[in-house]
């Protein structure tokens, strides 16, 4: 296994120094769901919810969050954010809506930390929000879905299902 890239020699937590990496144009996208009541959704799609409109809401909190992940994320380098944007897909049928988060940047290293934080706290969001209504919502899968540039490459996520698989 590769050493810890957030390790120093003598085992303590570090910041690691990207000074002599390359610029690069970066991406990722980040995914996650959030799991409620029927009758939620519906409150939400016919705008009944008394704080107001809960995506536009939880869009303006997903881009905030992905600007301060350096705040709250220990060793998360601050970095310039050259866009940021959320999608929502309400899917009725299975009482969940999926939050897709894309943050770009040029520099020395990646967003995937800034896209993750970003649906985050868009679900977190939602979730207070319709509280009042659905304390039983379940905020879960979130992943990234791709990121590309850098000196690592492009990934993709290969759908592999982590609950049921130790590899």
């Amino acid at each position: 296994m590769d050493r810890l890239t957030h390790i120093n020699e003598k085992g303590y937590a570090r910041m690691v120094d990207v000074t002599e990496k390359t610029e690069t144009i970066r991406e990722a996208v980040a995914h996650g769901s959030i799991y409620m009541k029927k009758a939620t959704i519906r409150a939400i799609l016919e705008g009944k919810i008394k704080k107001g409109d809960v995506l536009s809401v939880a869009q303006v909190g997903g881009i905030m969050g992905a600007k301060s992940t350096s705040d709250i994320i220990p060793m998360c380098h601050n970095i310039n954010i050259y866009g940021a944007d959320l999608e929502f897909s309400i899917d009725e049928e299975n009482c969940k809506i999926d939050i897709f988060a894309t943050v770009k940047t040029y520099g020395v290293t990646g967003v995937e930390m800034e896209a993750l934080t970003a649906v985050s706290i868009a679900a977190l969001t939602i979730y207070d929000m319709c509280k009042a209504i659905d304390k039983e919502m379940i905020i879960s899968d979130i992943y990234i879905v791709k990121k590309t540039g850098g000196k690592s490459g492009d990934f993709y996520f290969s759908g592999t299902d982590r609950k049921n698989s130790c590899s």
